[in-house]
């Protein structure tokens, strides 16, 4: 209680005792209180006397010190569980102070009481569930806010240090909260109920949360009143499904889920992309693929920025999710499923979704919603993969996949709401489901076309062109049974329902996606107009089916829009290429989509993903869009596997070549991640033009290359690796010579790639290097070129030919052991005490080529290198039991430079001579005798 006995204390005022104007004489003395006669009088009291006669103070700072000073009253009486209890007792009466500084004082204090009381729980049986729980759980609601918050943070510290017990927490934490989120309860005690029953949660576990936190957080989803309740249960949903697993996630959290995307606060649906991630974790493949997949799709074209912003920084994340766990990783095959049925069963999932939910479709849709859908349901009829089957049939509205309607008509109005809003960017959403949309926009862009305009196209010149020049390799894979598509096909209604297309997209047309969409369109209105008739029907016949273009023909409407529109990429791609292809070397439009097909995520969320280098998007979205992208990439290569890395390619060196340095330092800091994916051929193809670009670079993104150059170089094959012997001595040439640490970190390295060259190479191209850094300018940098050196010393004195290891010691005498500085003379010893201490060379062999010229030092002129010298022939070399056992001449030459040393006229080297301090390694060694840091 020393805290208790410096108090102030409430004393009378006694005018006839203290008032200086009762006296009479200068005789008279004035005696007054000091602090020492307080002490006195709190000495002769008890621990619960003090407490008592300060918690009852009406002075509000004695209450604050009675609370903070409560621990060490009970460590004074905890032999006395009697006292213990009546502490207990008073703790409880001094909750009900009413000053909130008080109580906010008292309830830091409760957790490490509660710690004391689990500590002596034989002396307090049931003392914190009794006494200090109860104050923790009712000052939930406590009326100030700083109580409140404390009150918080001391519960998720008792739960995360498991202090309460499972029966309290069901009986007494739990209720509590749940009453706390009622309807009726304040608005700010509501949200920060259910942010703790968030937080709660995973210390909790699941059995407690399915039965008393979920349904009141199901309900506190759809809370239609207060928007802020709905922020926080979308910002900890992930945490919710991480913990009650994928059954009650799939059954009970996804429709939520789905409310929450399409909320009317576009801060709840950020929260909401932020966490897909987690609750794409918590669910099956085929939900990931068929119903979050079109959901994140919706977010992604986001009316709000900021909505979008989070959902592209959430996107790689989200890929991430669609990985075989079974697999190793590198490749993707779905169990006994082929690529038909999954296909099949998520056409058949999305024609059940879409059918089951029609009457609320049909009531909620917009009427720029119908031609959007009528072009997704087009474009999915004529893809060829699974993936893009599955996201357009729950891209239209992200809360009709919820397989219950809303429990009020509050949350129904509320949602219809949302979805007429969200509907209104739809057809943006079904540009990136379906439609690649920087691809199309690249092939349709009038900056990369200089000939006529499209209407005036001869069609047939071209087509005939094409069949006339020789196949491309591409052209293989394509497939021959595949008639071609006339411009005949095209009808008047579906010339008519392009048109419409086209208007209601003309609104968003600031939006890249939607402008690639309109364009497409345009040009396949164009291309029907076209009077082509007979000729393009001779043409058509006159082209050998192999070359022509693959598409798959339908006899419903969207057939011969998709037709249309695969012969119009085909001309345009050939008059792009016009004289400059030669044979074989064009790429049809269908081949480049499909060299960016896959069946392992969903099509349309690789398409936005390859879309986050596309320069408009960092205008629109985010600046650090590609930044983004950069960080998330390795983890989308490992998703897809090496057998889809052509899919990234293109991004990978878009990104490689960006302007802003930190996308290339986040690529260079995470390469030798992306070389293991890949594999040593695709590295050696791919990954090391732009690993040299990067050697080049800032320093800022060098040091990227550099802290992984052994990871990357080991993957490489011995004759690509041998290249880059060349340019390691670039590394010590830095744009600002005072980054030292960039020089250190070379050394480091060093040390690594030693494993990785023949002792030729090591002598040849790193001993220059390693030389060089030990006599660096900064000491850090010269302590790991020591370890640099001395493993050198190692590796080639074990090489068949031993003449490297010789030739590389005798260049340690010349260059350092006879040098003229000091430093280097100092850098001489710490490379001979590294090599003794880490038994880089055999002691025999030590004693015969550098301990001479070590002795030699003895005599040096500089104190600090026969200082050096002293311990490490005292603390080093005579701790070994080559010197320890064998009487030789090698060891009488040590002693008798040892015994010089003890009477040497310098005092520190008499001691280091002569006696053995605790410390032998070499950095303290050299913290103790270098010399400043430059």
């Amino acid at each position: 209680m020393a805290d208790l006995s410096l108090l102030q204390e409430d004393l009378p005022e006694d005018a006839d005792g203290f008032g200086l104007d009762d006296c009479s004489s200068e005789s008279d003395v004035i005696v007054a209180p000091s602090a020492l006669d307080f002490v006195s009088q709190d000495d002769m009291l008890t621990p619960l006397g003090r407490l008592d006669k300060y918690a009852a103070s009406e002075n509000v700072f004695n209450r604050q010190m009675v609370a903070r000073s409560l621990l060490d009253t009970l460590r004074e009486v905890c032999d006395d569980e009697r006292e213990c209890v009546a502490v207990l007792e008073r703790i409880s009466r001094l909750a009900d102070d009413s000053e909130p500084t008080v109580r906010a004082e008292l309830m830091e204090q409760v957790p490490h009481i509660a710690l004391f009381c689990q500590e002596n729980r034989p002396a307090i049986p049931y003392a914190f569930s009794k006494y200090l729980l109860p104050i923790v759980v009712r000052y939930l609601a406590d009326q100030n806010n700083q109580v409140r918050k404390t009150s918080q943070a001391a519960l998720l510290a008792l739960l995360e240090q498991e202090l309460i017990e499972r029966f309290d927490v069901e009986t007494k934490v739990c209720p509590v909260l749940v009453d706390l989120t009622a309807p009726d309860s304040n608005d700010d005690v509501k949200t920060e109920a259910v942010a703790i029953m968030c937080k709660m949660a995973p210390m909790v576990g699941k059995d407690i949360t399915e039965r008393l936190i979920l349904p009141r957080f199901c309900e506190m989803c759809c809370d239609c009143r207060m928007f802020h309740v709905r922020k926080v249960c979308a910002a900890n949903f992930g945490d919710i499904c991480s913990v009650v697993g994928q059954q009650a996630t799939e059954e009970m959290l996804l429709p939520r889920f789905f409310q929450l995307c399409s909320d009317n606060v576009w801060g709840v649906r950020k929260a909401c992309a932020e966490c897909f991630m987690a609750v794409s974790c918590a669910t099956c493949q085929e939900i990931r693929r068929t119903k979050l997949s079109a959901l994140f799709i919706n977010l992604i074209s986001d009316p709000s920025r900021w909505v979008r912003q989070a959902a592209f920084q959430s996107l790689g994340p989200f890929i991430s999710t669609f990985a075989n766990p079974s697999s190793s990783g590198q490749y993707f095959k779905e169990e006994n499923k082929s690529s038909e049925d999954t296909s099949v069963e998520d056409k058949n999932s999305s024609e059940r979704t879409r059918g089951a939910d029609a009457p609320e479709d049909i009531e909620a849709r917009p009427t720029g919603g119908d031609s959007s859908v009528h072009l997704e349901e087009a474009l999915a009829d004529g893809a060829e993969t699974p993936s893009e089957l599955s996201a357009p049939a729950e891209s239209s509205s992200p809360h009709r996949s919820s397989p219950e309607p809303p429990p009020d008509a509050a949350g129904s109005e509320e949602e219809q709401e949302a979805c007429a809003c969200r509907l209104a960017s739809q057809p943006e959403a079904g540009t990136g489901a379906q439609d690649s949309a920087p691809l199309d926009q690249e092939q349709y862009n009038s900056f990369h076309f200089w000939r006529t305009p499209l209407p005036e196209i001869d069609l047939d010149v071209e087509l005939e062109q094409g069949s006339g020049s020789e196949p491309s390799p591409q052209g293989l894979d394509v497939e021959p049974e595949v008639p071609a598509p006339g411009p005949a096909s095209i009808t008047m209604a579906t010339r008519k329902e392009l048109e419409e297309m086209i208007e209601n997209l003309e609104p968003h047309i600031d939006d890249p996606d939607v402008k690639a969409q309109v364009d497409v369109l345009a040009a396949a209105l164009r291309a029907s107009s076209l009077d082509a008739g007979d000729e393009a029907s001779e043409a058509a016949r006159r082209v050998p089916q192999d070359e022509l273009p693959s598409c798959r023909l339908d006899h419903d409407a969207s057939g011969p829009l998709i037709s249309e529109e695969q012969t119009v990429d085909s001309a345009l791609h050939s008059m792009h290429n016009g004289s400059d292809a030669g044979p074989g070397n064009g790429f049809s439009p269908e081949e480049e989509r499909r060299a960016k097909v896959q069946d392992v995520v969903p099509q349309a969320l690789l398409d936005q993903y390859l879309s986050m280098t596309d320069p408009s998007r960092a205008q629109t979205v985010d600046t650090e869009i590609a930044k983004h992208c950069a960080y998330s990439l390795p983890g989308v290569a490992l998703t897809l596997g090496r057998q889809n890395w052509h899919c990234l390619r293109e991004t990978y060196e878009t990104l490689a070549s960006d302007m802003q340095w930190k996308v290339r330092r986040t690529l260079a800091f995470s390469i030798h991640e992306l070389a293991v994916i890949l594999g040593d051929q695709l590295t050696a193809a791919d990954l090391v033009p732009i690993f040299n670009g990067f050697l080049k670079d800032l320093d800022e993104v060098r040091i990227g290359v550099l802290k992984h150059l052994h990871d990357f170089l080991k993957l490489l094959h011995i004759d690509k690796r041998r290249e880059y012997l060349y340019q390691l001595q670039e590394f010590l040439v830095t744009d600002n010579s005072r980054n030292w640490r960039f020089r250190a970190e070379l050394a480091e390295q060093l040390i690594l790639l030693l494993e990785l060259y023949s002792p030729r190479d090591v002598y040849d191209y790193l001993r220059p290097i390693a030389l060089n850094l030990c006599a660096d300018k900064v000491s850090s940098v010269r302590w790991i070129s020591y370890k640099l050196v001395s493993e050198m010393v190692r590796k080639l004195h074990r090489a068949a030919p031993p003449t490297f290891g010789a030739d590389l010691i005798q260049e340690l005498v010349e260059s350092f052991g006879r040098c003229p500085r000091w430093s280097g003379r100092q850098a001489f010893v710490f490379v001979c005490q590294t090599v003794i201490e880490d038994d880089c060379l055999p002691m025999d062999q030590f004693a015969v080529q550098l301990m001479p010229h070590l002795l030699t030092l003895a005599n040096d002129r500089v104190p600090n290198v026969r200082v050096l010298l002293a311990k490490t022939l005292r603390q080093t070399l005579l701790e070994k039991e080559h010197f320890l056992t064998s009487a030789s001449c090698h060891q009488e030459a040590v002693e008798q430079t040892i015994m010089a040393l003890q009477m040497d006229r310098d005092s520190d080297v008499k001691y280091f001579a002569s006696t053995h301090p605790a410390s032998t390694r070499i950095s303290e060694d050299a913290l103790s005798t270098a010399s400043s840091t430059y």
